[in-house]
C-alpha cells in the first residue's frame, strides 16, 4: 500500500518523528483551500483547510510503511492530537465531501493508494468562527516574546509555493517581507 502524508505548514520543515521516505517533500499535491484561521493553543495563527480559501497546491510525502495503522499513528503522534483529527481517504472509498474528492482524484493520478493528513479547524480561540485577516493580524500584533516569535517562525518558514491571501496581507502588515 502506497500512503501519502499531506502538508503545507510546520510538517515541512520539522517532521520529527513521522514515518516518512524522505525529508524532500513533493510540490505537487492535490490543491486544496488552505488558510492561516486557526489560532492554536500556542496562540500561533496555523494553517488549515478552510472551504472560503482559494486552492494552492499542497505538499506531499510517502509514509515509510505500507501499513495504515502505522501511518495513522505515526502522524497521529507527530501532531500530538487525536484519532478523530487525522484524515484519510483511500483511493476506492466514497468520497464525503469536496475535500475528500478532490484528494482522491489526486491519489488516482499518482497512483496512490491512500492519503492522510491532519484535519484541524477552527477553535475555543476564535470562538469557532473563521476570523477575518484583520483579526488575525490584530492577534499577531498583540503578542509578545516567545509567542510572537514562534508565530512569526510558523508564517515565515511556510513553504514559498503556500501563498494564501491572508498570509500576504500578514506579511504586507507587519514588514515580514
Amino acid at each position: 500500500m502506497k500512503i501519502a502524508c499531506l502538508g503545507w505548514g510546520s510538517l515541512i520543515w520539522n517532521p520529527g518523528d513521522l514515518k516518512i521516505k524522505t525529508q524532500d517533500w513533493f510540490i505537487d499535491g492535490p490543491n486544496l483551500p488552505i488558510e492561516f484561521v486557526r489560532i492554536s493553543t500556542d496562540k500561533r495563527v496555523t494553517l488549515v483547510i478552510d472551504k472560503e480559501s482559494k486552492p494552492i497546491t499542497t505538499l506531499w510525502n510517502l509514509m515509510n510503511t505500507n501499513a495504515f495503522e502505522l501511518a495513522f499513528h505515526s502522524l497521529r503522534k507527530r501532531e500530538g492530537t487525536i484519532d478523530k483529527r487525522i484524515h484519510f481517504i483511500k483511493q476506492n472509498d466514497v468520497a464525503e465531501n469536496s475535500i475528500q474528492k478532490t484528494i482522491q482524484e489526486w491519489l488516482i493520478t499518482k497512483e496512490l493508494d491512500v492519503a492522510i493528513w491532519t484535519g484541524l479547524y477552527l477553535n475555543q480561540k476564535t470562538q469557532d468562527k473563521r476570523p477575518s485577516v484583520s483579526e488575525i493580524v490584530y492577534h499577531l500584533k498583540s503578542l509578545k516574546n516567545s509567542e510572537f516569535k514562534r508565530a512569526k517562525e510558523y508564517i515565515i518558514k511556510t513553504p514559498n509555493q503556500v501563498q494564501t491571501e491572508y498570509r500576504k496581507t500578514i506579511m504586507s502588515e507587519l514588514n515580514w517581507g
